[in-house]
């Protein structure tokens, strides 16, 4: 299969530049589940808009440190295409932002977390199978987001909610599937986030998280099977 990943990511920091970026990370994360797949970027956060996805058999949305909320001219624009590719029916995955954005361009609101950040390794419980779901209903992903999706898009149903995010992931049909953490992301990307973001979200938020990823482990190779099997699904 061909897939597009479209990058949302906006950290062109020193700490980010000096780690695999969002094309890497969800490049590597489909290679691990489907080793054979191509998976080609599109910087949309930069304008780079891919001119035609009709040769693509997917498109996944990256996450990002970018609130939806920011109405940015490329976020609009990145809405319009994803309605468009919900309209057409082609398979949609999107994660964290990419989860966030898929929903408010369907008509959803993005609030601020009530429970403030969800920053670490977070459960993640299936509410309702798929076709492509794995044998396990509870999963660990690491997260990192102080907004959520506050209501369902028009004919989407929930599969998975978080502690404090009830809406922690949707499908419509078999085309659109989304979660809200991020699946991309290995330990050791996430141990020097969590130190980076310290300042940033606290001590106490960052302790947290510390503890999180010594007592847990990202299911990043499961939900990376998941993926694969949603867009297996979705072409069929």
């Amino acid at each position: 299969m061909k897939l597009a990943t479209l990058v949302t990511n906006t950290d062109f920091s020193d700490f980010a530049m000096a780690r695999p970026l969002d094309d890497a990370k969800f490049a590597d994360l489909i290679a691990e589940a489907r080793p054979d797949w191509e998976v080609t970027a599109h910087w949309v956060c930069k304008g780079e808009f891919p001119g035609d996805l009709s040769a693509y058999d997917g498109v996944m949305v990256t996450g990002s440190p970018a609130s939806v909320n920011d109405a940015k001219p490329w976020m609009g624009d990145l809405a319009e295409l994803l309605r468009g590719i919900v309209d057409g029916g082609q398979p949609l995955f999107g994660a964290c932002f990419g989860h966030q954005i898929i929903a408010s361009a369907l008509g959803s609101r993005i609030i601020r977390n009530p429970d403030g950040w969800a920053h670490g390794v977070v459960p993640l419980d299936r509410i309702e199978r798929t076709p492509w779901s794995g044998p396990s209903d509870h999963l660990q992903l690491y997260g990192s987001h102080i907004e959520q999706v506050a209501d369902l898009p028009n004919g989407a149903r929930r599969i998975f909610e978080s502690p404090g995010c009830p809406i922690a992931g949707f499908v419509i049909g078999d085309k659109v599937f989304t979660v809200q953490h991020h699946p991309e992301m290995t330990r050791a990307f996430f141990e020097d986030l969590v130190e980076e973001y310290a300042d940033h979200v606290g001590p106490e938020v960052t302790d947290q998280a510390r503890r999180s990823i010594r007592d847990h482990a990202a299911d990043r190779q499961a939900f990376a099977e998941e993926i694969a099997a949603f867009f297996e699904t979705a072409r069929h």
